[in-house]
């Protein structure tokens, strides 16, 4: 319902009303909306007003424009709590989604300066370097970049990389993971990036790096990712420090 003598304004009004048909599943994702002329018909307003309501909830990843088709409910984003340190295929099982990988590549480098200093090892040390892209129920979420000393885990294989390489971590290898750390960073996709996670250039992604360790505080893993800013989102928990 549009209310004209309503003190909000008439676009932040049609805006909030579906969102709402949204979020109680009155409009699901893959849905097309009505057109800007059918809003400001049903409602009596302009269709500039009808722009300015959508262009917003685009800007929200709410709404995706396809230019000669229309404009369609965007997929519901996974979200992932900062409180938890877990593998993507672990955290994606817990929330109900099937998680699946492609392994781009899998070979062995030589470890940087940079790479040395964060892993504690000396540099030129052998690195697994695997590169995967990530989905969860068949759509493409991310793209890692994982480096892992090889002394580590000897008889890591592809087929390993293909499942959750935390499990094999933990069951197989015998190691306990006891800690992460993480940097986020908001960016755009560029290249391979954009390739593989069925993104056009500059659409925007998040950028997430980790550093972990394993209970004797040996950093085991550097983990570079690429996400999809469209289809994931990253909540922090945080408590007011006691003075």
């Amino acid at each position: 319902m549009i209310e004209k003598d309503a003190m909000l304004p008439l676009y932040y009004q049609l805006q909030q009303s579906i969102k709402k048909a949204i979020q109680e599943n009155e409009l699901n994702p893959g849905d097309m909306i009505p057109s800007e002329r059918e809003y400001a018909e049903k409602y009596k307003i302009s269709k500039m007003t009808v722009r300015q309501a959508l262009t917003n909830l685009v800007k929200e990843g709410l709404l995706n424009r396809e230019q000669g088709k229309g404009t369609f409910i965007c997929q519901k984003k996974i979200e992932h709590s900062s409180s938890e340190l877990a593998g993507f295929s672990e955290s994606m099982i817990s929330k109900g989604i099937e998680p699946s990988t492609f392994v781009v590549s899998f070979i062995e480098v030589k470890a940087s300066i940079e790479q040395a200093e964060k892993l504690k090892v000396e540099q030129n040390t052998t690195l697994y370097e695997i590169k995967r892209v990530r989905y969860a129920n068949q759509l493409p979420i991310a793209y890692e970049i994982l480096n892992i000393p090889k002394e580590l885990l000897p008889d890591l294989t592809t087929k390993v990389a293909v499942t959750s390489i935390y499990d094999y971590i933990e069951q197989k290898a015998g190691h306990k993971i006891h800690y992460g750390r993480e940097t986020i960073e908001a960016s755009i996709a560029q290249n391979e990036d954009a390739d593989l996670l069925k993104l056009k250039e500059g659409e925007p992604v998040l950028l997430i790096e980790r550093l972990s360790k394993l209970n004797s505080n040996k950093p085991f893993e550097i983990v570079k990712s690429v996400y999809r800013a469209d289809r994931f989102s990253y909540a922090i928990d945080m408590k007011r420090k006691r003075v």
